[in-house]
């Protein structure tokens, strides 16, 4: 099986949020790092070049693929904020309906600006997110 490419690495989230180009993702970095660690209690490690993670779990899947994960997370990419906070969608439609502006994908929620979303969906959205994991493998801090 291959190896993983998203694991937890050493880069520093505050040297990786000091990175960014523009100041508007380094704002938007900023203000949804500390809404994740107010939300879940955790301190962020990244996980690959540019994940910011919180929690993290192992799975393994009834095909034997087996690996480590960040319970939650998300990455301030140029296009858009890349969020990892859907597990299940028919558990949070009633909050994605009053979100705001968003586009999902299986696993993820990207939103173009913060502004664009309701920061107290969004947390009960990433608290949800994580009770989900939870239900499924053991989280734990990272």
């Amino acid at each position: 099986m291959p190896e993983a490419k998203t694991k937890p690495t050493e880069i520093s989230v505050d040297a990786y949020l000091d990175g960014l180009d523009s100041d508007t993702r380094r704002a938007e970095g900023r203000a949804l790092d500390a809404l994740f660690r107010r939300v879940t209690g955790w301190q962020p490690r990244m996980w690959g070049p540019s994940i910011i993670g919180y929690g993290r779990y192992s799975y393994t899947y009834e095909s034997g693929h087996s690996g480590v994960m960040c319970a939650t997370g998300f990455s301030p990419r140029k296009a858009d904020l890349v969020l990892y906070v859907l597990s299940d969608q028919a558990e949070i439609a009633d909050l994605l309906g009053r979100l705001g502006r968003h586009r999902r994908g299986k696993a993820c929620l990207y939103l173009k600006r913060l502004s664009d979303a309701d920061e107290g969906v969004l947390a009960e959205i990433i608290t949800r997110g994580v009770q989900s994991v939870s239900q499924r493998w053991p989280v734990e801090p990272s």
